[in-house]
């Protein structure tokens, strides 16, 4: 399955870690064999939109387990399960505020040069986004906000 996946377009390490990791951890809850479950081309899909950013691996751990339940390719269950990443600067600085307003402590700490402190604040937005914000955008984002 990992060189079929490979065939299909994705890295020979991310194709790796999905059948070895996720795909292999199903199958074996279902007693299956990780081929009856997913095609090796819905599998590159799913890698793709996580190389693009579009997906975290958390969201495409739910997309697999969708096409797995057969609800439709990798594109259609990210649509249908409303998975996509929110990348929207605005959405993202709206849950910062709001999260280091309620934080005011932690703002302190970040602006005294603990930027370790900063993780109480992007677990905080992830938690009110669902899981669907780029943790790394919403690390830069809240380190600026922090600064202004």
């Amino acid at each position: 399955e990992v060189d079929e996946t490979v065939a299909a377009g994705a890295a020979p390490q991310q194709a790796r870690k999905w059948w070895t990791g996720e795909i292999a951890r199903i199958a074996n809850t279902q007693n299956a064999e990780p081929a009856a479950l997913i095609t090796p081309t819905d599998v590159a899909a799913i890698v793709a939109l996580v190389d693009s950013g579009a997906l975290t691996d958390r969201l495409a751990r739910q997309v697999v387990e969708g096409v797995i339940a057969g609800e439709g390719t990798p594109a259609q269950v990210v649509e249908s399960r409303g998975l996509q990443v929110v990348s929207d600067d605005g959405a993202l600085i709206e849950a910062i505020d709001a999260a280091l307003a309620a934080q005011p402590d932690v703002l302190e700490k970040i602006r005294e040069g603990k930027v370790q402190a900063a993780g109480a604040v992007i677990g905080a937005v992830m938690k009110s986004m669902g899981g669907k914000a780029d943790a790394a955008r919403v690390r830069e984002l809240v380190l600026e906000r922090a600064a202004q």
